[in-house]
């Protein structure tokens, strides 16, 4: 962060200009994964294209590495809603561990403060627990292979926690992963 921006207090200053940039890159970064993401899952060179996205990936997160440091977490409140959704989606795909730990916390501290949406917090929070071989909180992390959640902390109040982030029912959730195959 810079000197300015911690002078000013956690959250720095940014000019709307600088913004809008910043907004265009995190959208643009999230909508090229996707892209090549779905090329990845049906393509006949899909190992080529698999080592795009995984370079892609590398390359977001580092990108993404840089925004954080010098303007602290993208939030809805600063950078706006859809630019905040994709540097979350950067942050999930991001191979850094260590990072999405990080900034874990510092969405956490933004849900909190209202400048970004919980449901923010309860994908990272999910996804970090998993990586780590923890049990998720708000079962957003579902095993591709049999369309189960990972284990979940205290299943009994589950779906109460998902509806404090704005999350359904987790069995909706899952019915609805069922029937898109």
């Amino acid at each position: 962060m810079s000197d300015a921006a911690r002078a000013g207090g956690s959250r720095p200053l940014l000019v709307p200009a600088l913004v809008a940039d910043l907004a265009a890159e995190l959208v643009r970064r999230a909508g090229e994964d996707r892209r090549l993401t779905g090329e990845a899952g049906g393509a006949h060179r899909a190992a080529l294209v698999r080592r795009l996205v995984a370079a892609g990936r590398r390359e977001n997160g580092d990108a993404l590495k840089a925004i954080v440091h010098r303007h602290g977490w993208p939030t809805a409140q600063a950078v706006g809603e859809d630019a905040s959704t994709a540097a979350l989606m950067i942050l999930l795909h991001t191979p850094d561990l260590s990072f999405q730990l990080s900034c874990r916390d510092l969405i956490a501290e933004a849900a909190a403060d209202g400048a970004c949406p919980a449901l923010h917090h309860a994908y990272i929070a999910d996804h970090c627990a998993v990586e780590l071989g923890q049990p998720q909180f708000y079962g957003t992390r579902v095993n591709p292979a049999t369309l189960r959640p990972y284990e979940i902390r205290n299943p009994l109040t589950l779906d109460e926690r998902r509806h404090d982030v704005g999350l359904g029912p987790l069995d909706a959730q899952l019915r609805a992963l069922r029937q898109r195959g």
